[in-house]
């Protein structure tokens, strides 16, 4: 029994409902294997680390992989790999959709900045598909140029044409598709349904009908039972009411445990299916956990368990493809230029001999007006051959078009004789006009087709270069301070205009730098999970860890005790403690429903005040410690906050302590500091300025630590 290689339409159903589950995870970094996996590493406060696989070569499938089914890192990561980083590191999951019934599915991911869908389709050659949010290809794996759909970088994204989905379909339509087919029930369902083989297989056996009748000798109580069995798999994959499996092959004999011998995994689905009752099976939990687990034994190899890269594709085939097809194009563009320059000497040859061609158009244009057939007229052209003027470029008629054909030089020309010769002429400079264009269009396509060529040397070069280290070392290894040039890589994100930091366990937190936008920070931004921080000195910022994005709805869910001591910690530092040179101070945390801008009876709150009811967890003596910091990847800036919260994030830091120096002129300290630690002090102007050092830094007077 072959062993499923592809998922199906009725698979992604599934599918798609599950992997929605983790809406919200943040993507941190996206690798490509070969030519057709894809793999997105990203983290969801809930589960912790999340692997995506989205694999379109002869194997295609889409899941959320465990941890230690993922491959090792690959080499270098080539160009397309680098663009997804570049647009979705912090990124935000949206969704994932189902094209229809179609084996296509639409990853969305948010960003402040810019919104990127990845679009995988899971049948044919496979592709993916990076479309940011005007729906236009920034890159795909595979170019695709047809006549129906193009999928290039700079093009609007085409779907192919949307099939039947059985999903939208009442009893009438469904008949009305069964009715239209020539061949028998299971081979309706499978293709002109979009089941698939298997799936019509188990609707037929489920609806109790033969599946080899023939759709003539089928009726209503045959289409009924089918459309009823089709409603009750779907209606159940819908609701999410799934029963996944793994199948296997029988094995011979017995297993160590007495029980009967497996083979080889053949087959996963979402539900348990009549078709593979007489197959041993495991049961999951999750759809997506059946996929890992049969994905997973079903491609790995060797080299994949000692950690290698995955076999290298063959670069050499894609190259020459490439260049036929220029080879191709380059001969229909000198094809077009011959056709073309043949309609100019055919209008040059019809004025070159006007009255000639006068002529012979008015005597047939005066025959037909006479009655006389175009029969008759070619005869008495024949006749008249070598007798009369004109007759022997006569070269016979067109009837069906009402065209007469002439013979000048070499050219056989075809002319209207209700037209006149500056008419017909003027046809034939047209036509050769058309031809240009198309000329012109070749032009631009074996441009598009080079670009592609160079893309595929491209990614046989970068395949060529030393691989790095493992995959948690790939960034680390780089020894970002003695490097002559350090790229700049920015993004700008909403909360910036803010103080902020990350804790160590990966949650935002943000306080405000004056009253309006400690008041901000509470109408606008803090939700019903988030946590609230204040220093319990005088003049702190509101600050506020949140537990999801703005665009998320809020969770409720365990904050580790680490990131509540540098959210603290924080509140501490930005408060008057720091200002008044104390080395330490208290701060405490209450839930959002307990912070009110209704004073108390006689009291009065400032702007940026809020009262505080009930019982609060206070957090003591915490040390006025801070860093910063300046990050090369994956992007370049500066970040302060909590030594602990930062350390791990940043090239280099430098500590400071309540000091005597002002704001400013420590930031100078600090600026020069960097500028001789970093090989590229160009780096260090651009990224860390003395101005932007201060934005992250806590009011008030510091020192550098010893």
């Amino acid at each position: 029994m072959d062993q499923k290689r592809e998922l199906t339409s009725v698979d992604l159903v599934a599918l798609t409902a599950e992997l929605n589950g983790y809406k919200g995870a943040k993507v941190d970094k996206a690798y490509l294997y070969g030519d057709d996996l894809l793999r997105l590493k990203m983290r969801d406060f809930d589960r912790g680390r999340v692997e995506l696989l989205i694999e379109v070569g002869d194997t295609k499938r889409a899941h959320v992989a465990a941890p230690e089914h993922v491959p090792a890192a690959p080499g270098r990561p080539p160009n397309f790999a680098k663009m997804l980083r570049n647009r979705l590191s912090g990124a935000d999951f949206h969704e994932v959709r189902q094209h229809g019934f179609d084996r296509i599915l639409e990853f969305e991911f948010r960003r402040e900045d810019q919104d990127t869908t990845i679009v995988a389709e899971l049948f044919g050659d496979g592709n993916i598909a990076v479309v940011d949010q005007n729906g236009e290809v920034v890159d795909s794996l595979d170019t695709v140029r047809l006549q129906s759909r193009t999928v290039a970088p700079g093009s609007q994204y085409g779907f192919p044409s949307s099939r039947v989905n059985p999903l939208e379909l009442d009893y009438e339509g469904f008949a009305a598709k069964m009715r239209e087919s020539d061949t028998d029930l299971v081979r309706t369902l499978a293709t002109q349904l979009n089941f698939g083989g298997l799936y019509g297989e188990e609707l037929c056996t489920q609806a109790g009908v033969e599946k080899t009748k023939d759709i003539d000798d089928a009726g209503e109580e045959e289409f009924r039972a089918l459309y009823e069995a089709s409603e009750r798999l779907l209606d159940a994959i819908q609701a999410g009411d799934l029963d996944p499996r793994v199948y296997f092959e029988p094995g011979e004999g017995e297993d160590e445990d007495g029980k009967a011998a497996r083979g080889q995994r053949v087959d996963v689905t979402p539900l348990a299916l009549e078709e593979r009752a007489d197959l041993p099976s495991d049961a999951f939990d999750r759809f997506n956990d059946a996929l890992d687990d049969y994905f997973t034994n079903l491609d790995t190899t060797e080299e994949e368990e000692s950690g290698e890269a995955v076999s290298k594709p063959d670069f050499e085939q894609e190259i020459q493809k490439q260049k036929h097809i220029i080879k191709q194009q380059e001969q229909a563009i000198e094809d077009f230029e011959q056709q073309a320059e043949a309609e100019r000497e055919k209008a040059e040859l019809l004025y070159a001999n006007y009255d000639l061609v006068d002529d012979i158009l008015s005597t047939v244009q005066d025959a037909r007006d006479a009655g006389h057939g175009w029969q008759e007229i070619a005869q008495t052209f024949e006749e008249a051959a070598g007798d009369v003027s004109g007759a022997d470029a006569f070269a016979g008629i067109n009837e069906s078009e009402g065209t007469v054909r002439v013979q000048l030089d070499d050219h056989t020309i075809e002319v209207d004789p209700a037209w006149g010769v500056e008419k017909n002429a003027d046809e034939h400079y047209k036509e050769a006009k058309r031809i240009e264009e198309k000329k012109e269009g070749a032009r631009a396509a074996i441009e598009n087709t080079r670009e592609d060529l160079e893309a595929a040397k491209q990614r046989r070069e970068e395949w060529e270069v030393e691989p790095e280290e493992a995959e948690e070392e790939e960034d680390r290894d780089i020894d970002w301070l003695s490097r002559s040039s350090i790229p700049i890589r920015k993004q700008e994100q909403w909360y910036e205009r803010f103080r902020w930091f990350r804790t160590s366990d990966g949650f935002l937190v943000i306080g405000g730098r004056d009253a309006d936008q400690n008041e901000e920070l509470v109408k606008k931004y803090m939700d019903r999970y988030d946590r609230f921080f204040h220093a319990q000195a005088h003049g702190g910022p509101v600050t506020v860890l949140k537990t999801s994005e703005p665009s998320e709805p809020s969770k409720d869910i365990e904050v580790p005790e680490s990131s509540k001591r540098e959210a603290a910690q924080f509140a501490v530092c930005c408060s008057s403690v720091w200002k008044d040179g104390r080395g330490s101070g208290d701060a405490y945390m209450v839930s959002p429903d307990q912070v009110s801008k209704t004073p108390e009876s006689g009291e009065y709150l400032e702007k940026g005040g809020f009262a505080i009811r009930g019982d609060r967890t206070y957090f003591r003596d915490l040390p006025a410690e801070w860093a910063v910091g300046i990050s090369c990847e994956p992007h370049t800036r500066v970040l302060g906050g909590p030594i602990d919260a930062i350390v791990d994030d940043v090239e280099t830091t430098i500590e400071l302590e309540p000091g005597r120096y002002a704001q400013g002129d420590a930031a100078k300290r600090i600026y020069r500091e960097f500028r001789e630690r970093f090989a590229d002090e160009s780096f260090v102007r651009k990224v860390a300025s003395p101005d932007e050092i201060q934005k992250y830094m806590p009011p008030g007077g510091s020192r550098i630590r010893d």
